[in-house]
């Protein structure tokens, strides 16, 4: 059944792109560019970075304690954003010093957007506010901490992983090891970003054409759902004076999309981890962080 859904969407999809060419073509445009303008400076060099320096100190890790692993792989992640937050847990995992159950737990935690991105691109070119980014990290990160502290408790009663340098032979040439298996992320990105804009250009352009008096707000809202950097800008440059526009980004950032997602599947599927425990962590967080923002600090 499931694999019919697939088959008829995909006929639907290649349909509107015959249809709609020309309109697929600003898609793809519009895609290209925010991938370039709003996440490709912050997340390439980050990634080769974060990458480069985990092989560097790899060695040292052998006698880590699980806290100060735990604590390194969220520091990462949190400065990186998605989704270097997976490709660490992965290497990590893959390398032999996460156990497959911690690995799936910190695949769910480890995982929040680049405060460049939030303080750049959504707080300052979209908002036009500087504290909001900085609040909502802290709230993010407040409700992903608190989770971390509890899996560490859960987990510090298991034995530590044998840490195996023989796993994998990137101690080498870390530096080139780690260009070579950025080069797959950031295509990963680039085309789930480009791809899902394409998409929700398209799927608009038809509903404009079948329902003409179609809410907008229905469009931004399907727009936001497919990928969140496009949904945010609409959003915000349709409604730039709604009231409650701060807490729509609040649920927009923390909701994410269905290409950031499907980032931490395709990376997480990888290395044969489950994404349960992300789908229920990313639930949880989508009700309690833009709650928590509406009681103590909507305006």
């Amino acid at each position: 059944m499931f694999a019919t859904i697939q088959i008829v969407l995909c006929v639907i999809l290649i349909l509107l792109l015959l249809l709609f060419p020309q309109t697929a073509h600003s898609g793809t445009d519009l895609g290209l560019n925010l991938f370039m303008e709003a996440l490709f400076p912050y997340l390439l060099p980050y990634l080769v970075l974060t990458q480069w320096l985990l092989r560097l100190t790899a060695p040292m890790r052998t006698k880590t304690k699980r806290a100060s692993l735990y604590v390194q792989a969220y520091i990462i992640s949190a400065l990186g954003g998605y989704p270097t937050g997976a490709t660490t847990i992965v290497y990590l995992k893959n390398s032999g010093q996460l156990h497959p159950k911690e690995a799936n737990f910190l695949l769910a935690v480890c995982h929040a957007p680049s405060p460049l991105f939030v303080l750049g691109f959504v707080s300052l070119d979209l908002l036009h506010n500087n504290t909001f980014g900085w609040l909502f990290l802290c709230l993010l990160h407040t409700f992903n901490i608190c989770c971390l502290v509890t899996g560490y408790f859960f987990f510090r009663k298991t034995d530590s992983p044998n840490i195996s340098v023989h796993n994998t032979p990137l101690y080498s040439a870390p530096f080139s090891e780690s260009i070579k298996e950025t080069a797959p992320t950031i295509l990963l990105v680039g085309t789930t970003i480009i791809f899902f804009t394409t998409i929700q250009t398209i799927v608009q352009q038809g509903l404009d054409q079948l329902i003409p008096k179609l809410p907008y707000t229905l469009e931004l809202s399907i727009a936001a759902v497919l990928e969140v950097t496009n949904g945010l800008k609409m959003t915000v440059t349709a409604f730039p004076d709604l009231p409650y526009i701060h807490l729509l980004v609040v649920i927009f950032l923390t909701m994410q999309s269905i290409s950031i997602h499907l980032q931490i599947f395709v990376i997480a599927k990888s290395a044969k981890l489950s994404v349960r425990p992300y789908i229920k962590f990313r639930l949880l967080s989508i009700i309690i962080v833009p709650t928590i923002y509406a009681l103590f600090f909507l305006k």
